[in-house]
C-alpha cells in the first residue's frame, strides 16, 4: 500500500489507542523501534494531581527497544486540526517531545508518524521505578480523567485486542490487584 504524503499518521501506545479523541480513516497495528512503553511519567493533570501524582505511559528511548501499538491515518484535509488537538492534549506540561519517527505499520511500507516521546530532562520523568513501585502508585492514584487503574486496564485490553502481550503491564496489573485486595 502506498502512503499519501499529506496524510498524518499518529502512533498510539497508551490512551491514544483506546481514546484517540479525533477522527481517522484507518487504524492499523504498528511498531516503533528504538523506544519502549514504560510507566515513567508523573501524571499531575489526568490520572493524578500535583499533590498525589499518578503514573502514565511514555515512549522511553532505549537502544534495541521496540514498542507495539497502533497507527491512525488522518487525511491531509484534517491534518492541521488533529495536530493542534494532539498538541493541546499531549503537551499540557511539556513532558513529551513531539517527533516524527519512522514507524512500521502493518500492511504498508511504513511511514513517518507523529509520536510523543518522553523528555527525560523534564521534572515529571520517573524512570527507574521498580515494577512494584509503579503498581503501588497506579493502585491508588486518581485524577480528573479517572483512576490510574482504569488507564492501566484499558491499555492492557487494547493491546490484547491487537494481539500484543506486554509482560510488564501484565505484571503491574497483577500487583495492582494484590494492592487493591490488601495484599500489597
Amino acid at each position: 500500500m502506498t502512503i499519501e504524503t499529506d496524510d498524518l499518521w499518529v502512533f498510539g501506545y497508551g490512551s491514544l489507542m483506546w481514546k484517540p479523541g479525533f477522527e481517522y480513516t484507518e487504524r492499523r497495528r504498528a511498531a516503533l523501534p528504538g523506544y519502549v512503553r514504560r510507566f515513567c511519567l508523573d501524571s499531575i493533570t489526568y490520572r493524578g494531581t500535583p499533590e498525589f501524582p499518578g503514573l502514565v505511559l511514555a515512549l522511553d528511548e532505549e537502544v534495541g527497544g521496540h514498542c507495539d501499538g497502533v497507527a491512525f491515518r488522518v487525511p491531509g484535509l484534517h491534518r492541521k486540526v488533529v495536530h493542534e488537538y494532539l498538541r493541546a492534549r499531549e503537551l499540557v506540561t511539556y513532558s513529551y517531545l513531539e517527533k516524527f519517527l519512522s514507524v512500521e505499520i502493518e500492511g504498508t511500507d511504513g511511514a513517518q508518524a507523529l509520536c510523543y516521546v518522553m523528555d527525560r530532562s523534564h521534572q515529571q520523568y520517573r524512570g527507574g521505578l521498580s515494577i512494584e513501585a509503579q503498581a503501588e502508585v497506579i493502585a491508588t492514584a486518581h485524577g480528573p480523567a479517572g483512576s490510574n487503574v482504569e488507564y492501566l486496564l484499558n491499555t492492557i485490553d487494547q493491546l490484547k485486542s491487537i494481539g500484543v502481550d506486554d509482560p510488564d503491564l501484565t505484571r503491574i496489573g497483577a500487583l495492582v490487584a494484590e494492592f487493591q485486595a490488601g495484599g500489597g
